[in-house]
């Protein structure tokens, strides 16, 4: 009985930390989708008619949107 409140306690003092770091780990993966939205913008906003450069820019988008779906 008594390992059984020293349980309970030890969970409910820990609860709030897991809390915060799963908070803290869903506001890191905010940012992460928010920078990569943002790469991706500006790739699709750059114009070239370089076809090196061009390619390039389509195989930067295409990394991109497959680390956003990892995300996601």
């Amino acid at each position: 009985m008594e390992e059984q409140v020293i349980d309970r306690q030890t969970d409910s003092e820990n609860a709030p930390a897991v809390a915060r770091q799963a908070s803290a780990v869903q506001a890191d993966l905010q940012r992460q989708r928010q920078a990569l939205e943002l790469q991706r913008e500006r790739i699709l906003d750059e114009r070239t008619s370089n076809p090196h450069r061009r390619a390039a820019l389509n195989a930067a988008l295409a990394d991109i949107e497959e680390r956003l779906d990892t995300i996601s």
